[in-house]
């Protein structure tokens, strides 16, 4: 600043040194309003210097004339993964204290020309070298190929709301064996810790944006912990910022070498703990095997990569088998990656797999079931991407056995042909933040199964994901964005977005940073048409609509609990008995089992009539492969209300139209083993 000199005459002292006070305050301090009214959307006051919002409008609030809240929601986040992997993995942060150039500076050790940008070159592939300067230049970085570079500023964010967005999920996310591994860190590689300071760093923020705003509850960015806060903050217009967890070994529940390194308890005081801290979703794997559950395989270098980090946590590599049923897991990572296999040990390597092997050999755990259960006792949401098909199938299972909604494919991991039967049970699907024309495709694909069942739809942005995200599709394109464009709601006006000296063009740029995500959006309105918008803009509706129902599920009755039962056969034992009552009395280490031989059926007598809508069936490994499922008010005249011919055993669950029964008869029809029919439990439910 140059100060000249004037022939006014001197003020007196103390009005100078108010003055200058001011003119510190207005340029180290936060930027007062206006006396005229800014708008409720607006900040009291906003550091300076920061990023521009590059919005105009005021944000919708409300309910549309059906009461339903309106906006997009972003399903799979990582604002704060910075604090994740070591805290050197990924650089910059979502906000700080200190203003935008300390939150938006590169790692250290990407100085002066990113010769040490080791995990940026293994993701991004050439030499890793880049300008390491964020604030206020911004000449390689963030960008929609940079995987290591903060991408969830707070004014990021806040311009994705601005632009319609009503949800955001918050995945803590950290992986200790990543972090053991690579060059640099400045703390301890312990999931559990990672967690629990990224949910305090959200509530940071939160107090953070609040400050702007005039104190405490009055900022755009709300964390809630229940469906109907999230209604209450979306109707004000405001952002309802959910906490999920998405990491390899929740509650220290690793495995080695096949043994669980943790126990029932531990997962009740996991649970718990997350509970407390305001997560509401997660995933029971992630990347690695656990004690919990298998995953699915990520595909070329990467594959290896991790494969090999799946050997340095467990003691073992993945394991493959041939599918039984048209689901399948990713493509297993046979590609070389040397700068990971230089980490394994002196004499082993990364097996080779068949081609027709594309399933993993792992499923759910006994322990995983635990945790499955654990969160539907909980009422939390089951994220069902990254596990493998085998454990993905025996959760549906469980789920489908007590009618729990709460099931969420948040970033396009989960096997396409499960989509119906997630939507079936009342759960949520958002497609990850890929290029507009394959999102537009993907959307249209399933656009009839959304209108069978009256849903809406999500975007996964995955930003600090270590993804990968739109690119551009060029300034000559014949149908660009073309700025200003309005937003889907019609009330905001929004520009091209600045940072710094640096201003992003999504036709030039791609979705370099979270506040692309409305260019991103009329891109594919642009693209794939208003429809595939119109869609995305229910899905805050939906998503909230899957959170509630789960918050009100209870569990049913089961009416088949200690009734009277009776079979076409038992099977003989000296040492046990497998009489049909043992079917019913509640005991899943007790069974019923038939002869060896088809045609063969166990009776409940439910006592009185009663409607019976559900059905579940705990089988042995003697399962059936073809069966009915039959009705009766009298024991003698009988009415198929399900059936199915490719049954596989495990949990299966018979859903149909409520009807008044006194009588349910499982008929087996063909055996899926050498051996009988077997049963460890018959549920019969109203609802």
């Amino acid at each position: 600043m140059t100060i000249s000199r004037d022939t006014h005459p001197r003020r007196r002292p103390l009005a100078v040194l108010s003055l200058l006070l001011a003119v510190v305050a207005m340029v180290l301090g936060p930027v007062p309003s206006s006396s005229a009214d800014p708008g409720w959307w607006n900040p009291v006051a906003r550091p300076a210097p920061d990023s521009a919002i590059n919005v105009t409008g005021e944000p919708f609030k409300g309910t549309d004339a059906q009461g339903r809240v309106r906006g997009f929601v972003d399903a799979h986040d990582h604002l704060m993964s910075n604090e994740g992997f070591g805290g050197r993995l990924i650089c910059g942060k979502p906000f700080s204290d200190l203003g935008v150039a300390d939150a938006l500076k590169d790692c250290p050790e990407h100085y002066p020309d990113g010769s040490l940008a080791i995990f940026d070159f293994i993701t991004k592939g050439g030499d890793g070298r880049h300008d390491p300067d964020g604030w206020p230049t911004f000449k390689d970085w963030p960008a929609h190929d940079s995987l290591t570079h903060q991408q969830n500023y707070y004014a990021w964010v806040e311009r994705a709301w601005r632009g319609g967005q009503r949800v955001l999920v918050n995945d803590l996310v950290t992986n200790g064996v990543i972090c053991s591994v690579y060059f640099f860190k400045d703390r301890s590689c312990d999931e559990m810790t990672a967690i629990r300071l990224e949910a305090q760093k959200t509530y940071d923020m939160q107090a953070y944006i609040d400050k702007m705003y005039g104190g405490p509850g009055k900022g755009w960015f709300r964390i809630v912990t229940d469906s109907d806060q999230a209604r209450d903050v979306i109707k004000q217009g405001k952002l309802a910022v959910v906490l999920g967890v998405e990491t390899s070994e929740p509650f220290g529940c690793k495995q080695i070498l096949d043994i669980a390194q943790c126990s029932k308890a531990d997962i009740d005081r996991g649970l718990d703990e997350l509970h407390k801290l305001g997560v509401r979703s997660m995933f029971l794997c992630h990347k690695f095997d656990n004690a919990l559950c298998g995953v699915r395989f990520d595909q070329g270098a990467l594959g290896t990569a991790i494969n090999v980090g799946q050997f340095l946590s467990t003691g073992t590599f993945w394991k493959t088998e041939k599918c039984t049923g048209p689901q399948h897991d990713n493509p297993i990572g046979i590609a070389a990656a040397p700068a990971a296999q230089k980490e394994l040990p002196a004499g082993v390597s990364v097996p080779s797999y068949a081609a027709d092997a594309q399933c993993n050999t792992r499923g759910l755990t006994e322990l995983g079931d635990y945790a499955v259960r654990g969160m539907m006792k909980r009422k939390m949401m089951l994220e069902i991407d990254h596990m493998s098909v085998k454990a993905a199938g025996q959760a549906f299972d469980i789920l489908e056995s007590e009618s729990y909604p709460g099931i969420i494919s948040s970033h396009s991991w989960m096997d396409l042909n499960w989509t119906e039967r997630l939507y079936k049970l009342g759960g949520f699907i958002a497609q990850y933040m890929g290029g507009a024309e394959g999102f537009s495709a993907e959307a249209k694909r399933t656009d009839a199964l959304r209108d069978k069942y009256n849903v809406g739809y999500g975007y996964g942005t995955d930003m600090n994901g270590v993804g990968g995200w739109p690119g551009p599709r060029g300034a000559d394109t014949p149908n660009p964005v073309r700025y200003p464009f309005r937003s889907t709601d019609g009330g905001s006006v929004i520009d091209k977005q600045t940072t710094g000296q640096r201003t992003w063009d999504l036709n030039t740029d791609g979705a370099s940073h979270y506040g692309l995500v409305p260019d991103w959006i009329e891109d594919i309105r642009i693209v794939g048409g208003q429809g595939v918008v119109d869609d995305l803009f229910r899905g805050a509706e939906s998503y909230l609509t899957t959170w509630g129902s789960s918050e009100k599920h209870k569990a049913g009755v089961n009416l088949a609990a200690g009734a009277a039962a009776s079979a076409s056969s038992s099977e003989w034992n000296p040492f046990t008995s497998y009489a049909p009552y043992r079917a019913v009395d509640g005991n899943t280490g007790t069974r019923w089992a038939s002869d060896w031989s088809d045609d063969q059926w166990l009776q409940v007598d439910l006592g009185t009539p009663s409607l019976v809508k559900r059905v579940t069936l705990d089988w042995e490994r003697a399962h059936g492969k073809a069966y009915r499922v039959e009705l009766s008010t009298d024991g003698t005249n009988w009415q198929s209300a399900w059936s199915t011919t490719t049954g596989d055993g495990g949990l299966d669950t018979a859903l149909f139209t409520g009807t008044t029964a006194r009588y349910v008869r499982i008929h087996g029809l063909q055996r899926g083993t050498q051996w009988g029919y077997s049963l460890h439990e018959v549920g019969v439910f109203s609802s």
